[in-house]
């Protein structure tokens, strides 16, 4: 589900934290970034929770409102298109999902307060009351009204993202955006026909035959960007004219750094991938001047690499890649 670019993402996160902290143990780094990939698993399943809970708080909110001493016609007869949303039962029933929800011991019941804004917001929204008029309750309109509620309520709301950097020093504002990306993906994936049986997509994607498995990738660049960390800083320090190395910023270092690793040690992986990959990493993760300074390494580096013979591109249509 994960992809390239969230996996070097999240090795860029866990490499800055182990190399700020001074550490030295490169399997205890290994598994900081594993519970790092596995708490992003967690925070996806607790995003499928929070719809379902929306959706539950709407149908309870529907029951009592026909307990009322002068319940309107409304009331008495309500309009159960949102509550009977049949993907949102799919999730709820599936067995991955209840496994996993157990296994993380969730539970919003102190949170109440959250879901009924969150359900407010919800019903206020011209997309739903424009669903709930509409007539008919086809599956893909199922689906696309789970879309809205994450798009235009649940990723916007920043109390939840604070909610969530609250529980634990894993959740940053990243694998908030993240999860709500794989719940959105999930929601997209889904098909009628699916059982209660049918398992929840997995974090790492399944790798053709003879490619790099991703799980693999992500641990291998880990490791092997701290192994070499310190014969690339040398290398940038040796090209960056005009810059001391202690004015280069640590993630500029530390971008170029993994960068180099796919080029030299991941033959599989074109050169034009890696390129703009980092580029676009460093759009988010450094300034504007920084991604002109990491682009105009690379490119030199990339040359020099090609011309001693360090980057050797192996399988169909990579060698000029």
């Amino acid at each position: 589900m994960l992809s390239r670019r969230h996996l070097r993402t999240k090795v860029l996160q866990s490499l800055y934290a182990f190399i700020q902290s001074g550490n030295s143990d490169i399997v205890a780094g290994e598994k900081h970034l594993i519970k790092s990939i596995d708490k992003l698993y967690e925070l996806y399943i607790y995003q499928l929770s929070l719809l379902i809970e929306i959706v539950d708080f709407a149908k309870k909110r529907s029951e009592e409102n026909k307990k009322k001493y002068f319940p309107t016609r409304d009331e008495l007869n309500p309009n159960t298109k949102f509550i009977d949303n049949k993907l949102i039962r799919q999730i709820s029933d599936n067995r991955d999902y209840q496994r996993y929800y157990n296994k993380y011991k969730i539970n919003w019941s102190e949170e109440q307060e959250m879901i009924r804004k969150l359900y407010n917001m919800t019903r206020e929204g011209k997309f739903f009351k424009k669903f709930m008029e509409t007539k008919g309750n086809g599956y893909e309109s199922d689906k696309e009204i789970l879309q809205k509620i994450i798009k235009k309520i649940i990723a916007p709301y920043e109390f939840l993202e604070q909610y969530y950097e609250d529980k634990t020093i894993f959740w940053s504002f990243e694998d908030f955006y993240t999860a709500n990306m794989m719940v959105l993906k999930t929601i997209k994936a889904v098909e009628e026909t699916w059982t209660d049986h049918h398992p929840l997509p997995e974090l790492f994607k399944e790798t053709p035959e003879g490619e790099l498995d991703d799980r693999k990738y992500m641990l291998d660049l880990f490791r092997k960007s701290i192994l070499h960390f310190d014969e690339n800083r040398e290398l940038i320090a040796e090209r960056a004219k005009n810059w001391e190395l202690d004015r280069i910023a640590i993630m500029d270092i530390l971008l170029i750094n993994m960068a180099l690793v796919e080029l030299t040690d991941f033959p599989s992986i074109p050169v034009k991938v890696t390129m703009n990959e980092y580029i676009e990493i460093s759009k988010y993760y450094s300034s504007s001047k920084s991604k002109l300074f990491i682009n105009g390494i690379l490119d030199k580096m990339v040359e020099e690499f090609r011309a001693s013979k360090k980057i050797r591109k192996t399988g169909r249509g990579l060698l000029d890649n």
